[in-house]
């Protein structure tokens, strides 16, 4: 069974940056593609960013494209996201998915989901 353990999140000001990582265990990493996906309050899950098996194919929601960044490290079974430029409104909690083969910007189809990191940007 697929596990994935969230870290990083916290409290920042707006501008700043966090970057939260995803720690895959349980099957091949390298057979799944990965996704963040965040929920705010009030609000329905809403797709931020995925990233194929090698790292080569990439999707941006376009409310963080140019300031979110994905990326994965096979080696050590870890998908990142890189928040650069933090606005209020990407106050939410994060996401970590799994699916096997490809990747996709549907959250429905996504399979396996992490607990979470809650992201909170100060005004």
């Amino acid at each position: 069974q697929v596990q994935l353990v969230e870290s990083g999140g916290g409290l920042v000001q707006a501008g700043g940056s966090l970057r939260l990582s995803c720690a895959f265990s349980g099957r091949t990493f390298s057979n799944y593609a990965m996704g963040w996906v965040r929920q705010a309050p009030g609000k329905e899950r809403e797709f931020v960013a995925s990233i194929n098996w090698s790292g080569d194919n990439t999707y941006y929601a376009d409310s963080v494209k140019g300031r979110f960044t994905i990326s994965r490290d096979n080696a050590k079974n870890t998908v990142y996201l890189q928040m650069n430029r933090l606005k209020p409104e990407d106050t939410a909690v994060y996401y970590c998915a799994a699916r096997p083969g490809p990747t996709t910007t549907d959250t429905t189809t996504w399979v396996y989901w992490g607990q979470g990191t809650q992201v909170t940007v100060s005004s």
